[in-house]
């Protein structure tokens, strides 16, 4: 939700009685300090949907500090439903049934924790289930895309192992990639070429759940691409390379798509 609000006239507690500071005197300095003291040309904040009231509010802080209430971007996100053993786990502030973000990292780790969040968009619930995030199989999609990485990086080192190489140290001008021709190759070439509208479209929509999405995609297409292609073949060494060169590109993908979401990508598993 992009920060076009005009509040209606209302008074809001900034300092209670007791002199103690309430969260909107916390939400005031915060953006006061973005915007005044350090510079910010806009920020984006991003909050739980329970707190789309507040939202107005904001856009009466930007105005009364002087500021363009549309420099100010609050994004709202659905809860997220944590499910173990098929059920969700039911968490009350009230009765102190509470897991935080820390214990649900050292359950299944940081990887998970930011993959997982990432595969909806902000209008959608997000059902994070902790048994699956911790399977190691297809079922898992971080571990897919993981998994598809490092089994690239191990096709690399074969190869190598056998003479071939993937086009390293600027070799590539010796590839003949006009061998690459089957289906399966060309729509890997093709995966490939999405990745950088996949990233404007991130940073245009704010949306960086489509980059999940890519990376199984691409994860999906390599796997296509090696069922159908025979990639080290030391009988045809030119076709090896192009395809070999096509699987650097493709581990090349994955990572840089990985590293945007904050998530590694593992050479080995």
């Amino acid at each position: 939700l992009a920060g076009n609000y005009r509040a209606k006239a209302k008074d809001e507690v900034v300092i209670r009685s007791t002199g103690a500071p309430t969260y909107f005197a916390s939400d005031i300095a915060y953006h006061y300090e973005k915007f005044v003291r350090r510079g910010f040309d806009h920020v984006v904040n991003v909050w739980s949907v329970d707190h789309q009231g507040h939202v107005p509010r904001m856009a009466a802080v930007m105005q009364a500090l002087g500021l363009d209430p549309e420099r100010l971007t609050i994004l709202l996100y659905g809860l997220v439903k944590l499910i173990r053993d098929g059920q969700e786990v039911k968490l009350s502030k009230r009765k102190g049934a509470i897991l935080s973000i820390g214990e649900v990292v050292d359950e299944v780790g940081a990887d998970a924790v930011r993959f997982n969040l990432l595969t909806r968009g902000p209008e959608s619930t997000i059902e994070f289930d902790l048994d699956l995030a911790k399977e190691q199989n297809d079922e898992n999609p971080v571990f897919y895309v993981q998994y598809s990485h490092a089994r690239i990086c191990s096709i690399i080192v074969k190869a190598a192992e056998t003479g071939l190489n993937a086009g390293e140290g600027g070799s590539e001008q010796a590839v003949d990639l006009a061998l690459l021709t089957h289906p399966s190759e060309l729509a890997l070439i093709r995966k490939l070429l999405e990745l950088e509208e996949q990233v404007e479209m991130a940073v245009e929509k704010m949306s960086p759940h489509n980059l999940t999405h890519y990376a199984l995609e691409l994860g999906r297409t390599f796997s296509a691409f090696y069922r159908d292609c025979r990639v080290v073949d030391a009988q045809n060494p030119a076709l090896s390379a192009a395809r070999l060169l096509l699987c650097r590109a493709a581990g090349t993908g994955l990572k840089r798509t990985l590293s945007l979401i904050g998530v590694t990508a593992p050479e080995s598993m």
